[in-house]
This record gives C-alpha cells, sequence and structure tokens, in this order.
C-alpha cells in the first residue's frame, strides 16, 4: 500500500501553473506526526512537480497511514510512478 494517494485535477482556466494540495487526517496521528509527513509531501512536490507535474492541474497528495514510517527514497519512487501513470 502506498504511502499517499495523489489526486489531479485539471482547473481548465488556460492557466499554465501548477498547485499542490497536501491533506492529513487526525487517524494518522497527532499534530507533530501530521505536520512531519505534510513536510515530507512539500519536499517532494518541490523537488517533482516542476519537472514531472500536470501544468495547469491541482495535484492533492492525501496522507496514508502508512507514509510516516516509510524510507523517503522510497516515498520518492512512489511519487514519480504515480506522476508518470498520471502523464499517460
Amino acid at each position: 500500500m502506498p504511502g499517499f494517494v495523489l489526486l489531479v485535477h485539471d482547473r481548465k482556466d488556460g492557466s499554465d501553473g501548477m498547485r499542490i494540495g497536501i491533506t492529513v487526517t487526525k487517524k494518522i496521528g497527532g499534530a507533530v506526526v501530521r505536520n512531519r509527513m505534510k513536510r515530507r509531501f512539500r519536499a517532494l512536490a518541490r523537488e517533482f512537480l516542476p519537472l514531472q507535474g500536470v501544468a495547469g492541474a491541482d495535484h492533492i497528495l492525501i496522507g496514508r497511514a502508512g507514509g510516516i514510517e516509510r524510507d523517503f527514497d522510497d516515498l520518492k519512487r512512489q511519487l514519480v510512478k504515480a506522476l508518470a501513470k498520471v502523464a499517460q
């Protein structure tokens, strides 16, 4: 099971800008755990969205229960795979 779910929604407003949304529910853990997960997602987004994201779309990362324990490199591979799937 992946550490997150990636949703990509085309805004259809003619803009080429990409936006990111991050959500992590209280089911995942306390505030410290949720904020750590959000920081990891922001770092992933900074690294990969400018290169592989969909222009003119909103990218939403939804944290999953196993995501905080995952190795950061594993999360990178998952995001690259998910972005490649969306690009098809």
